[in-house]
């Protein structure tokens, strides 16, 4: 079963998302410049609203981090232990892994993703084995042992946004864990051009008698109507919750994961509707909330709807309505061409009023929240 969340988020003058020369993002798409946001910068924001809204429980969330070790001997010295064993300890099990190298004294050599119930547990193995880690002279086999039980508690740790959004380890490809969510880069649905703020400061002590500014310079910014798109694979996302492979899960484990994926979800949409970037925030406060929102529900398969916007809408017109009919009218044409047997629920929310034609018009973002709900309880 997939979820798929589209939107159309139109912001005020901003600069959400900046490349390496602090301009805002674009790309090039249908022949014409647009604005963009990267999907990075979106999981971002997502995975912050989680944990700054309490959307998820902190023990199923995830930190993603090169200060491992750091992190490990905080913990051991509020069980009771001295900052400088716990720093060695920490240090000796992630050296004893044999994979999971350090670039100095504590920081991994890349970020790693990681589960709080994984760092919780590997925390444990440390304080299982104090004495071999804390020796002037580890054992060998010892160390071996360490490194092999901190390596089987990297099982994802039932982490909601690890299994939403996957993990990387370049030298653990066997605990690599397969994204359960696509997030695509935003892009707006007409084209765009770069804009310059210029700025003066004033020197509040500065002589009245002297002129200028204590202070100038000047920002990019651009302003733009975004197409959104996301999907989570259902089944991917209870496997990654799980934890192990199906066959060896007993019933309560699986009902438990499950649960734990409809949560999940849930979370999922409410943060992807309400996150915004904080880029440049403090200068432009562009929080403006989606004025259209898409949810499916579908056995199979996934369409992204950018490309109703290939041909840039036309600004002249009413930016956000011509793009919400733009975004209906190719739903419609990809279900005449394609069939829509599999499709479960579609539920649209429109700020604006606006023909939905072949989709369900609910009242409020928690109509179509409760649909998607039932509607993965009932076929999941």
């Amino acid at each position: 079963m997939i979820v798929e969340l589209h939107m159309l988020q139109n912001f005020v003058p901003s600069c959400l998302n900046r490349d390496d020369t602090n301009s805002p993002k674009e790309c090039q798409f249908g022949g014409y410049r647009r604005a963009r946001i990267s999907s990075q910068c979106i999981k971002r924001a997502i995975r912050q609203y989680f944990e700054d809204n309490c959307l998820v429980s902190p023990e199923s969330l995830a930190k993603r981090t090169k200060l491992l070790v750091s992190e490990l001997a905080g913990r051991l010295v509020k069980a009771g232990k001295t900052e400088e064993d716990a720093r060695k300890a920490s240090a000796e099990a992630i050296k004893a892994t044999a994979k999971l190298k350090l670039k100095g004294v504590d920081k991994t050599e890349y970020l790693l993703f990681i589960g709080e119930r994984e760092i919780e547990a590997i925390a444990s193995v440390i304080l299982a084995h104090w004495v071999e880690l804390t020796s002037p002279s580890p054992d060998k086999k010892a160390l071996e042992t360490v490194g092999k039980e901190v390596l089987d508690k990297l099982n994802g740790g039932k982490a909601s946004d690890l299994a939403l959004f996957g993990r990387m380890l370049a030298d653990l490809p066997d605990k690599n864990i397969d994204a359960a969510c696509q997030v695509a880069h935003a892009i707006s649905t007409h084209k765009v051009g770069v804009e310059f703020d210029f700025y003066t400061a004033v020197d509040d002590l500065q002589p009245k008698e002297e002129t200028g500014a204590g202070m100038m310079g000047d920002i990019e910014f651009n302003s733009a109507c975004y197409y959104r798109y996301a999907n989570i694979d259902l089944g991917q996302l209870k496997k990654n919750l799980l934890g192990k492979t199906i066959d060896k899960a007993t019933q309560e484990e699986l009902e438990e994961a499950s649960e734990l994926a409809g949560k999940t979800v849930e979370a999922f949409i409410r943060a992807a509707v309400f996150a915004i970037p904080t880029g440049k925030q403090t200068s432009f406060s562009a929080q403006n909330p989606p004025d259209f929102i898409l949810a499916v529900v579908r056995d199979n398969g996934t369409w992204s709807l950018a490309n109703a916007f290939a041909k840039p809408v036309r600004e002249q017109g009413n930016l956000i309505a011509d793009s919400i009919a733009a975004l209906v009218d190719y739903w419609n044409k990809l279900a005449g061409a394609y069939g829509s047997d599999s499709i479960k629920a579609k539920p649209a929310l429109a700020l604006k009023e606006a023909q939905l034609t072949g989709l369900d018009r609910v009242t409020n973002f928690e109509e179509l929240v409760g649909k998607i709900k039932q509607t993965i309880a009932d076929g999941f």
